[in-house]
């Protein structure tokens, strides 16, 4: 499956994460009867191998349509990507100082893309919970940007 998975997209590493992830899938899956168990795989690994290509291929879409905006705006991109850079040391600062769960639940849902009920499920929380600590992430990084640039202290810098 490997192979046929590489061969598409041209990966082997990123093949290898792909089947693994229709393992899991499979896995997770509730009892089902496959006549062809053999042939039921290799045709999910192809499909798999497909939604991954358009996938990628609408990230490269939308990736030429930010770079045409971006040379379209001129002088204004250094500005913006600066403002942008601060936003992100701002949220990141944010995150650091929240407490470890909320931090940790922030991170499974936003990067990881596990839905509430997973992370619930998984640290042994409710969903109410799970929710809640995410509140407090999303409001915490809100205000972080909301903030004025001049009230944030700069590392090393000394209050006066």
């Amino acid at each position: 499956m490997e192979a046929l998975v590489s061969r598409r997209i041209g990966c082997r590493a990123t093949a290898a994460d792909l089947v693994q992830d229709l393992f899991l899938r499979f896995w997770r899956r509730p009892e089902v009867q496959v006549e062809a168990l053999d042939t039921y795989l290799l045709r999910s690994a192809s499909n798999l191998a497909i939604d991954y290509l358009r996938s990628e291929g609408s990230r490269d879409r939308a990736a030429e349509g930010l770079h045409a905006d971006d040379e379209a705006r001129g002088s204004q991109a250094p500005e913006q990507a600066l403002a942008a850079e601060h936003d992100l040391q701002r949220i990141e600062a944010a995150l650091r100082a929240l407490p470890e769960r909320t931090r940790q639940i922030f991170l499974l849902n936003r990067i990881h893309g596990c839905t509430y009920g997973e992370i619930a499920r998984a640290m042994q929380l409710s969903q109410s919970a799970v929710e809640k600590h995410m509140m407090r992430a999303l409001e915490a990084c809100k205000a972080s940007v909301a903030e004025p640039a001049s009230l944030l202290r700069r590392p090393g810098s000394a209050r006066r």
